[in-house]
C-alpha cells in the first residue's frame, strides 16, 4: 500500500529471488515449513498503522477492566478451569482485516486470542527477507519503538522470566507433527529451551520433568505453552503423565486458562468503529433474514475449524450448544496488495506481550496472511500465488 516500496519490490521480484528465499529459510533446519510462506511483504502506510494501533489499543482496555475475569469467568465453566491462573495473559494476537467500508479503508477485529503465536518464526522472517531485498531495511516491522534487539530482549523476559533456558520447555502435542513447528525450531535456537512433547513429561509429587539429550532428569520450573485444547480434548490415544488440571509447582508462559478467556468469547463486548457486529446464538432473539451477510463461527476453535461462511437457516437451529457460538456479521476485505498480478486481500495479526512485572502489554511486531480467496486461510487459496504469511512492514518514525 505504500506505493513506492511496492513499485520497487515488485520490480526487483523474481521466481529464482523468491526459491532461494525459501531455499534459505529451510536450510536453518534441513526443513521446508508446510504453510505457504508468501512473495512479499505487505506494506502498511502510517494511517492504517494508526487505527490499527488503536482498535489494539482498545482491545487492550476491554482486557485491563477490573471486572473482566469475571466477564470471562463463563468460558472457563463451559470449557475448563486449569488451577494456578495467573493475574493476566502474558500473550495476545490480535487480528485485523484489512477493509473497505463507505469507501475507505479501514481495520475490522476478527478475533483475538491469549496465546502465543509464531514470534520467533516473525523475528527470524524479517531477517530473511531483508537478505533478498536489502532495501528493507528502511522499514521496520517492529512496534512501540522496538528495533530488533528490543523485540528479541522482551519476548526473551515473557518466555524465560530469568530462568535457566533448562528448565524452561517449550510444550506441544506432537511438535514434530505440527504445521508451526518451524516457529518451535527457531525458539529453541534463540533461546535454546527445549521442545517436549506432553507425554514426554513425568509427574513426581506435584514437580514435573523432563530428559535432557544426554539422559539426566530435568526439573520443569516455567512451561512455554503452545498446546491448544481443542487438539488436547481429542487426543485420547496420548498416554500423558500429567493432567493440565493437577495442581503443579510450576509457572506457566502462557497460562491455558487465556485460551478461553481472551478468544472470540468476548467479541460480542467490543464495541466501535474496528469492531464488527457479534452476537452470541444464545442472545439471539431472531434469525437475521440476511443470513447472506453473516458468518456462524465457534468460539474457541482454532486455525479456522469450523467456521460456515455461507449460513444457512438450519445451520443456526441445528447448533445445540448456543454458548459456544457466535453469528458475526461479514465485512468486505479490501484488495489492497498489488501483485505481480491482480489485486490480494490482507489480514494483519498484532502481536503482544505482557511480562507478569509489565502494567501493560506490549505490542511487539506482527504477522500478515495474504489472500486472493473470498476467506484468509488455506483452504480459500489452494493453488494460488502471493498467498501465504508474511510481515507487514511500517517506515521507521
Amino acid at each position: 500500500m505504500i506505493s513506492a516500496h511496492r513499485k520497487r519490490f515488485n520490480s526487483e521480484f523474481t521466481e529464482a529471488k523468491y526459491k532461494a528465499f525459501l531455499d534459505a529459510i529451510a536450510s536453518d533446519f534441513d526443513y521446508r515449513p508446510t504453510f505457504r510462506i508468501a512473495e512479499t511483504p505487505f506494506f502498511i502506510p502510517k494511517e492504517l498503522k494508526e487505527q490499527i494501533l488503536e482498535g489494539s489499543k482498545q482491545v487492550i482496555d476491554f482486557i485491563k477492566r477490573e471486572d473482566f475475569k469475571e466477564i470471562t469467568q463463563k468460558s472457563l465453566l463451559i470449557n475448563s478451569n486449569v488451577p494456578n491462573e495467573d493475574k493476566h495473559t502474558q500473550f495476545l494476537a490480535i487480528d485485523f482485516g484489512v477493509c473497505e467500508e463507505n469507501g475507505k479503508i479501514i481495520p475490522k477485529l476478527i478475533e483475538v486470542q491469549g496465546f502465543p503465536s509464531i514470534f520467533n518464526f516473525q523475528f527470524n522472517l524479517f531477517k530473511k527477507l531483508k537478505a533478498s531485498y536489502p532495501f528493507l531495511d528502511q522499514l521496520s516491522p517492529y512496534l512501540e519503538g522496538l528495533d530488533e534487539q528490543g523485540y528479541y530482549k522482551k519476548f526473551e523476559e515473557t518466555v524465560l522470566k530469568g530462568f535457566n533456558p533448562e528448565e524452561v520447555i517449550l510444550l506441544e502435542i506432537e511438535p514434530e507433527k505440527q504445521n508451526t513447528k518451524i516457529d518451535f525450531y527457531y525458539c529453541n535456537k534463540d533461546f535454546n529451551i527445549p521442545i517436549c512433547c506432553v507425554t514426554e513429561v513425568t509427574k513426581k509429587g506435584n514437580q514435573l520433568y523432563y530428559n535432557n539429550p544426554e539422559g539426566k532428569e530435568i526439573r520443569i520450573r516455567r512451561i512455554y505453552n503452545r498446546v491448544i485444547f481443542d487438539e488436547l480434548e481429542l487426543r485420547k490415544d496420548l498416554k500423558m503423565n500429567f493432567s493440565f488440571m493437577d495442581d503443579l509447582d510450576v509457572e506457566w508462559a502462557g497460562h491455558p486458562n487465556w485460551f478461553f478467556r481472551i478468544s472470540k468469547f468476548i467479541l460480542p463486548y467490543l464495541h466501535g468503529p474496528y469492531f464488527i457486529e457479534s452476537k452470541l446464538l444464545s442472545e439471539l432473539n431472531e434469525i437475521p433474514a440476511d443470513l447472506e451477510n453473516y458468518v456462524l463461527k465457534p468460539l474457541f476453535s482454532f486455525s479456522g475449524s469450523g467456521v460456515i461462511f455461507h449460513v444457512k437457516k438450519e445451520d443456526i437451529e441445528n447448533v445445540k450448544e448456543k454458548d459456544l457460538y457466535i453469528l458475526q456479521r461479514k465485512v468486505n476485505y479490501a484488495p489492497v496488495v498489488d501483485a505481480i498480478e491482480g489485486k490480494v486481500k490482507a489480514e494483519v495479526r498484532i502481536l503482544a506481550v505482557w511480562p507478569e512485572g509489565d502494567d501493560s502489554p506490549t505490542l511487539m511486531g506482527n504477522l500478515v496472511r495474504l489472500s486472493r480467496g473470498e476467506m484468509i486461510g488455506v483452504k480459500f487459496n489452494k493453488d494460488k500465488d502471493w498467498v501465504g504469511g508474511t510481515l507487514g512492514l511500517f517506515e521507521k518514525s
